[in-house]
Parts: C-alpha cells; structure tokens; sequence
C-alpha cells in the first residue's frame, strides 16, 4: 500500500516550538500519531511524507524527529516543506539519513513498479 501523510510538524529536536501550544486537539499528537501509524501501516508499505516535517532549524536537532520517523513501519519519502528549514543539501540528506527514509528533491526514488519524482 502506499499513504501519504504531511505536516507531522515533529518537535522532538524543537521542543519548545511542539504543536501542543495550539490547543487541546493538538495534545500529545506525537504519540498519537504513533498509535495510528502503527494501527495501519505494515513494513511492505510506503509512505510519503510531503512537508512540514519537523520545526527544527538544524539537520542536526531535525535527525530527531527524522530518526523517530525510522522506527515506524514502512518505507517513507520526505518531500521539503515551507517550514523545513534544517533541510540540507542533498548530498546531506544522501549520507545523513535514518535507512528507512529517503527523499525527493530534483531526483526520483523508485519503489517496486512506483516511481515518485519532483522538482521545484
């Protein structure tokens, strides 16, 4: 199967910027969102994530949240957000990722018989 989810908006690395400031639907979102993933997603799926992915201003802070993302099942592909701002360079993110997670940024990543590409 193959699901999309976008801004998971993850403060893990940005603590003080957790989406929980904007009311009580937003309480423990994180762990939430865990439950559901792991409800649905199997290993064999993939899983696009198009955006927003972590407040963090740094790669560095954002490997948090990238590597709680890699726990999950699934396979997943990062798209960069408007809000992602510690997204680097693609030679970074090549080298630097979690395994699970890859991304797309003027390439293609293929996937069994899908193949999901993009630019800017």
């Amino acid at each position: 199967a193959i699901w999309a989810i976008g801004d998971l908006h993850l403060a893990f690395g940005a603590p003080d910027k957790s989406m929980e400031v904007f009311g009580s639907a937003w309480k423990d979102y994180a762990s939430r969102l865990e439950k559901n993933w792991r409800a649905v997603i199997q290993k064999e799926d993939l899983i696009l994530i198009p955006g927003d992915i972590s407040w963090a201003q740094k790669f560095e802070d954002a490997l948090v949240d990238l590597e709680w993302i890699d726990t999950l099942p699934g396979t997943k592909v990062i798209l960069k957000g408007n809000h992602d701002y510690w997204w680097p360079s693609n030679k970074k993110l090549a080298t630097g990722l979690p395994p699970s997670i890859h991304f797309v940024n003027n390439n293609a990543f293929h996937w069994n018989d899908v193949t999901i590409g993009g630019s800017r």
